[in-house]
């Protein structure tokens, strides 16, 4: 899921936090206490700063309880799983023939000339202090 984040903004209050996921506050606060996923840094005034972090969590949160109707305790399960588990690595299929497995050769041969030329160079001046 995509939120249309601010760019220049790294942390929401609880009202700007509710705006880009459509939830309210309150909603907002009494998933604070069931999530433990959901843990807005508190300012020295007491309010609460979510990160995108936090923002996209409740998104996922909201997700899973409006519109796939899994009950609190079923989306904790759900987000501990999923945590459990790990990110997913997205497989690259290439075959020997396609453009990137040449450029990567290219990428390795230069690199491989690159670290001989270094090994002469300390070698030589080595030897000569």
């Amino acid at each position: 899921m995509v939120l249309p984040f601010p760019p220049e903004k790294e942390y929401f209050s609880i009202g700007e936090a509710g705006r880009l996921t459509g939830t309210k506050p309150y909603i907002l606060r009494y998933w604070e206490s069931k999530f433990g996923l959901v843990r807005p840094a508190r300012r020295e005034s007491g309010q609460r700063k979510f990160t995108r972090q936090d923002v996209e969590t409740i998104a996922r949160i909201k997700e899973l309880l409006y519109e796939k109707r899994f009950t609190i305790e079923g989306a904790k399960k759900y987000l501990r799983d999923l945590a459990r588990r790990g990110p997913v690595q997205m497989s690259l299929e290439l075959n020997e023939t396609s453009a990137a497995v040449d450029t990567l050769r290219d990428v390795k041969k230069d690199i491989t000339g690159l670290l001989k030329e270094l090994k002469k160079r300390s070698f030589s001046s080595a030897g000569s202090s």
